[in-house]
């Protein structure tokens, strides 16, 4: 029987709400499909600096280290926005993580059921058939990571904040090779997003995607676009791109703005793969929901769970190799929502339920 090791991160605010039931969608198909669960979970973000003294705790990396893949919530919120900025829960706990385990691409679907187009803030002539489309974002390179990056005050008593924005042919070149690996899997079809008009780093972006595309996937058709377009064209025609492919920055605004026109946040997940392997030979990666802790919403039951339960998905899909049961999780989440079962933020002005009922309606179509 096979064995699941993973890390169970919940965070903050809704954080613990949605991941219960994550784990209980986990525990019911473990069952049904004869593999089992060996999880342990720990503190990160606004629990770390509670529990810890700091975000990203000692005990919880060393956790980390020790499982094949991490299931991660949410972290951050209003209790600790007056910390330093360096010492908040998003800053200093997620990149950290990011960095020490090389988690380099970060793969975001973006996916609204025909059933749900009017949640989205588009029109739905624009997209009859709802939107299917992924981002995969280089996720440990860029401004977020370059060096300098400090505040000075200068002598002629102006302050001056520098970011270093910094991106190595290498760099380049392995997440080009994940998008490939996805448009293999879709359409064929991949637009990377620069702003080789402006940057350096989007030149050598540019022409590094080229040649790598042209040598190693000729079959697949790469087109380019300057992300201030990009950005236009996802809300005037979504469905136009099928595999987005972009650095760290601007892969953070247009996945989230992804996410906005597909609806709701609480529907998308992702997942953050990395240079490294578990101790089956397959990818060491982190899963999350797109969405934030909602502290406005936390306790109260309302949470939609369907994000952290497709990111459960995507860990049993690439860190443990159960596709089949993967899928079926992504089927069961798809008919529980296109039959009606819904949470507010996808009620459309009808009929919510709770997240645990949610969880239910999930676990009801898991045949």
């Amino acid at each position: 029987m096979q064995t699941l090791k993973f890390a169970v991160l919940p965070g903050d605010y809704i954080g613990p709400e949605v991941m219960t039931e994550a784990l209980r969608v986990l525990e019911h198909v473990a069952k049904q499909d004869g593999f089992a669960l060996a999880y342990e979970i720990a503190h990160v973000g606004g629990a770390g600096i509670d529990n810890h003294g700091k975000a990203l705790p000692a005990p919880t990396v060393k956790l980390c280290e020790a499982s094949d893949a991490i299931l991660f919530g949410s972290v951050g919120g209003p209790k600790w926005e007056k910390l330093p900025p360096n010492q908040q829960p998003e800053r200093a706990a997620l990149l950290p993580l990011r960095k020490h385990f090389t988690l380099f691409a970060n793969i975001r679907p973006g996916l609204l059921y025909r059933e749900l187009i009017d949640a989205s803030p588009i029109k739905n002539e624009r997209i009859p058939e709802g939107i299917d489309i992924v981002c995969i974002r280089e996720l440990t390179g860029g401004i977020y990571f370059g060096q300098p990056k400090h505040t000075t005050e200068l002598p002629c008593g102006d302050t001056q904040a520098v970011d270093t924005k910094v991106y190595r042919k290498s760099e380049i070149k392995r997440i080009a090779q994940v998008a490939v690996d996805t448009a293999r899997a879709r359409k064929k079809r991949v637009c990377s997003v620069d702003k080789a008009n402006v940057l350096e780093t989007s030149v050598l972006w540019r022409k590094t995607v080229t040649a790598f595309f042209a040598k190693h996937a000729p079959e697949i058709e790469l087109s380019h676009m300057y992300v201030d377009n990009a950005a236009m064209q996802l809300v005037r025609s979504p469905n136009q791109f099928d595999v987005i492919l972009t650095e760290n920055m601007f892969g953070d605004i247009l996945s989230d703005e992804m996410a906005c026109v597909c609806g709701s946040l609480g529907m998308l997940s992702s997942a953050s793969l990395g240079t490294g392997k578990n101790s089956l030979g397959l990818p060491f990666g982190l899963y999350e929901p797109a969405g934030g802790t909602a502290p406005d919403i936390a306790g109260k039951g309302l949470a939609n769970p369907c994000a952290q339960i497709l990111s459960a998905a995507l860990m049993l899909r690439h860190s443990f190799g159960l596709e089949k049961t993967a899928a079926r999780i992504e089927v069961a989440v798809r008919r529980a929502v296109t039959s009606g079962v819904r949470t507010a933020d996808i009620a459309l002005g009808g009929k919510s339920v709770g997240t645990r009922a949610m969880t239910d309606a999930i676990i009801a179509n898991l045949t």
